[in-house]
C-alpha cells in the first residue's frame, strides 16, 4: 500500500481484474490482505469467524507492530470498532440514542440552519478572493464537525484543533514522532475536556457517557470512554467531509447529472448513494482479523491476518454494478437485495452515523447548488492534492468558484 494515498481507482481496478481478496503490504513491511469485490466484501464483514477485536492480530500479539506505526490506533483504540460480541452490543448501545432516525430528523433544522451560516462564511471567503474559496475548510468540514460537536457537547473552541489531529490520526504517510505525538495530544485534548463535562455535566453525549462510567457496576471504562470519543470525533466527521467535498467534485464534473436532479429526474439523496458507491469516503478501512484460516472470494487468508476492507474498490466492481460501474450514473437503479454499495460497511459494525451523514450531505449539496446554481471548481480535477494516506478518499483542498 502506498502510505501516501492516492486516487484509488486505478489500482483498485488492476487489483479486481486479478480477484476479489489482494495480499497487500502495509507500512512497516507487515502481511496484510484486502477485499475488493462486493460480494466478498458484504460476506467477509458479516462473517462470524471474522474479529475486530486486536487480541486476534498476530503481528501486533507478536511485538512486530512498533509504537509509531501509523495505523496502530486503528487496532488498539478501546471502542465500539474494535470490539466484538456483547462488548461491541454494550459499547454501541451507550451512543445509539443519539442516531435512531427520530433524533436524526429532529436534527435537520439545526442543520439546516447551520448549513445556511457556513454558506454565507463561503460567500465572504470568496469575495476576498476572486469568488474563489475553498469548499472543503469553509464548508465541508466544519458542518459535520459542527454538528457533532454540538451532539457530543464540545465547545467550538476545540474544534479545528480535533480536525487537524484526527486527519493525523487517521492519515498513513507520517513518520513515527509525528503519530506518537499526534494520538497523544488527540487523548488529551478529548482526556481534558472529558474532565472539564464530569465537573459540569450537560445534556449531551459526553455527559451520558460519564453518567455511563461513573454509575454502579461502571458499564463504561475510562479508556472506553476516551476511546468512544475518538471514534465519535474522527468518524462523526471525516467520513461525512470526504463525502460532501467528494459529491460536489462529481457533480461539477458530470454537469449533465447535476442537471438531471435539478430537472427532478433524480434527486439529491440519489447523488448522495451514488457518490458513496462511485467514490467511497473511506478507501481502504483497517481492520478486520480472521479467527481462522478463510476461504474468501476464492482466496485463503490467514488466521490474525490485519485485512482491509475495500470500500472504493467494492462500489466499482463491475461484476455486481455491471461494465458500466466507472460511470457516475444518479439514475443507477438500485439492486434487486436493496444493497447498493457497502460504504458505510454492513452488518453488525453497519456506521451507527449512516443516517446523519446521509442528512448533513443531502441539506448541504441542496443548499450549495441553490445558493450558487453556477458553482464550479476553480482548477481542474487532475490538479487536486488527493487525501493525505490510504484510508481516507478524497482531496485535500477543494477551491471552488461561486459566479453567480
Amino acid at each position: 500500500m502506498d502510505p501516501s494515498g492516492g486516487c484509488p481507482h486505478p489500482v483498485n481496478a488492476r487489483l479486481l481484474a486479478r480477484g476479489a481478496v489482494a495480499p497487500v503490504v502495509l507500512p512497516g513491511e507487515i502481511d496484510g490482505a484486502v477485499v475488493l469485490g462486493h460480494e466478498a466484501l458484504k460476506e467477509f464483514l458479516a462473517h462470524p469467524e471474522v474479529a475486530k477485536d486486536a487480541r486476534h492480530f498476530t503481528a501486533l500479539r507478536e511485538g512486530r507492530i512498533a509504537e509509531g506505526w501509523p495505523l496502530l490506533t486503528f487496532a488498539t483504540v478501546r471502542g465500539m470498532t474494535t470490539a466484538d460480541g456483547s462488548d461491541h452490543r454494550r459499547l454501541r448501545s451507550l451512543v445509539s440514542q443519539a442516531f435512531t432516525a427520530r433524533r436524526v430528523a429532529e436534527l435537520r433544522p439545526p442543520v439546516e440552519a447551520l448549513t445556511d451560516r457556513l454558506l454565507d462564511g463561503l460567500a465572504r471567503a470568496a469575495e476576498t478572493n476572486g469568488q474563489v474559496a475553498d469548499l472543503r475548510r469553509h464548508f465541508a468540514m466544519p458542518l459535520p464537525m459542527g454538528v457533532i460537536g454540538e451532539l457530543l457537547g464540545v465547545g467550538a473552541e476545540h474544534r479545528d484543533r480535533l480536525h487537524a489531529l484526527s486527519s493525523q490520526v487517521v492519515a498513513t504517510d507520517l513518520g513515527p514522532e509525528q503519530v506518537v505525538a499526534a494520538n497523544r495530544e488527540l487523548l488529551a485534548v478529548l482526556g481534558a475536556i472529558a474532565a472539564a463535562k464530569a465537573e459540569q455535566p450537560g445534556d449531551d453525549l459526553i455527559g451520558a457517557l460519564i453518567a455511563a462510567r461513573d454509575e454502579d457496576g461502571g458499564r463504561l471504562s475510562h479508556e472506553e470512554l476516551i476511546g468512544t470519543l475518538v471514534l465519535m470525533v474522527v468518524a462523526g466527521h471525516e467520513t461525512t467531509l470526504n463525502l460532501i467535498t467528494n459529491a460536489v467534485r462529481a457533480l461539477c464534473g458530470h454537469r449533465d447529472q447535476l442537471g438531471l436532479v435539478r430537472a427532478g429526474t433524480a434527486s439529491w439523496a440519489d447523488v448522495v448513494e451514488e457518490t458513496l458507491r462511485w467514490d467511497a469516503p473511506v478507501s481502504y478501512f483497517p481492520f478486520r482479523y480472521p479467527v481462522r484460516d478463510l476461504t474468501v472470494g476464492g482466496t485463503v487468508v490467514t488466521r490474525g491476518t490485519p485485512v482491509l476492507a475495500g470500500y472504493s474498490a467494492a462500489g466499482r466492481d463491475p461484476a455486481v454494478h455491471g461494465p458500466d460501474a466507472d460511470r457516475f450514473d444518479v439514475t443507477r437503479p438500485a439492486r434487486p437485495d436493496a444493497v447498493r454499495h457497502l460504504s458505510l460497511g454492513h452488518g453488525a459494525h453497519y456506521c451507527l452515523g449512516a443516517p446523519l451523514a446521509r442528512l448533513e450531505a443531502t441539506v448541504a449539496l441542496e443548499r450549495l447548488f441553490t445558493r450558487f446554481p453556477a458553482l464550479d471548481l476553480a482548477v481542474p480535477e487532475p490538479q487536486l492534492a488527493p487525501h493525505a494516506g490510504f484510508v481516507g478518499n478524497s482531496v485535500r483542498t477543494l477551491p471552488v468558484r461561486l459566479t453567480p
